[in-house]
């Protein structure tokens, strides 16, 4: 994500958003943590991209896993730091390496601010940043557009069957998948997707 007006609304609200998801009760994504981490290995690789405020990266820290974290926005990346201890590359997805030998990539709702026109790329350069048999897990926001919300953020939505035939055309097998609804910072309810994939 480099949309300047989206990093400048989540650096403004960086508080807030880590108040109201990193700090609560998240247990309702507790069956994605655990389909995500049950098929790693012990001590495997992850990378948290566009990890937020860092709180999946620390319950992946504490399970013995390596943690590596990335996230677009400098002030989300202060709090992960701060309130968890994560040092968190300040990039944006295009700054992802091939070959970084991950056992497993974690983009819970993060690639959703990138316009459609990117994602087949990103997909690309996390299926080459796996290792073989890597394990991905991406959150997404269903719909059929792309445009801003009313804090300014920047959103692309996708169907599931558009998001599998993506992830199918980057190498992935996708294994399962979880709809659900969920509200955001901007207040409003929406259906989201998870997968779960295998590179």
């Amino acid at each position: 994500m480099s949309d300047r007006q989206t990093l400048e609304v989540y650096t403004e609200a960086a508080q807030a958003y880590a108040d109201g998801f990193a700090r609560a009760d998240d247990s309702f994504h507790d069956p994605d943590f655990e389909a995500f981490t049950s098929l790693l290995p012990a001590g495997a690789r992850i990378l948290d991209l566009g990890c937020g405020p860092g709180h999946w990266a620390a319950r992946f820290k504490a399970k013995g896993f390596e943690v590596s974290a990335m996230d677009a926005s400098a002030g989300m990346a202060a709090l992960a730091k701060s309130d968890f201890g994560i040092d968190v590359e300040v990039a944006a997805f295009e700054a992802l390496e091939s070959g970084n030998g991950f056992d497993g990539v974690w983009a819970n709702f993060s690639l959703l601010h990138a316009p459609r026109a990117d994602l087949p790329g990103h997909l690309a350069r996390i299926h080459r940043a796996l290792n073989p048999g890597g394990i991905f897990h991406i959150g997404m926001k269903l719909g059929d557009s792309e445009g801003r919300d009313k804090l300014g953020r920047f959103y692309a939505y996708y169907s599931e069957d558009e998001l599998k035939n993506l992830l199918k055309d980057a190498g992935f097998s996708v294994t399962r998948s979880r709809r659900g609804n969920g509200q955001g910072l901007a207040g409003g309810v929406e259906t989201y997707v998870i997968l779960t994939a295998h590179g």
